[in-house]
């Protein structure tokens, strides 16, 4: 029987409260389970030594015999220093996919053709000011 350390939700509606249980992985998730061995409360402050209450004896007992844990509670028992968990790096996850960089592409060349046009469009607009400055100049000389 393939054993999993797992989450049994409970609580009522918007109030999740789980079970840290040990259950056969076909079982369904809020189903039928061998033995708990903890709870999970997620509404409390994340330093309360009530969130994770744990029985890390039955935890090392339950790993022994081979029940492999999931993510999150693979998490508290590496908070207990019960099982070493390989921190997770997923450098690509916080990039915009392709079509968003092709948008982001394209405005960035949009906004630089704009920012060209109003330079040239500055430039025209300065050359006759200083012609008129240099004609009033002349003027004022003569």
């Amino acid at each position: 029987m393939a054993l999993s350390m797992r989450l049994s939700r409970r609580g009522a509606k918007k109030r999740p409260y789980y079970h840290i249980v040990i259950a056969d992985r076909r079982a369904p998730r809020d189903g039928r389970f061998v033995t708990r061995i903890g709870s999970y409360n997620p509404l409390l402050p994340k330093d309360s030594p009530d969130r994770v209450k744990l029985d890390v004896d039955a935890a090392k007992e339950w790993i022994a015999k081979g029940a492999k844990p999931t993510d999150r509670v693979a998490r508290f028992l590496d908070a207990v220093d019960v099982l070493k968990r390989a921190p997770r790096n997923n450098p690509k996850k916080g990039q915009p996919g392709q079509k968003a960089r092709e948008r982001a592409e394209a405005l960035t060349q949009d906004t630089q053709q704009e920012g060209e046009a109003a330079d040239e469009a500055d430039k025209a607009d300065k050359v006759p000011e200083a012609s008129e400055e240099a004609a009033d100049t002349q003027k004022a000389d003569s």
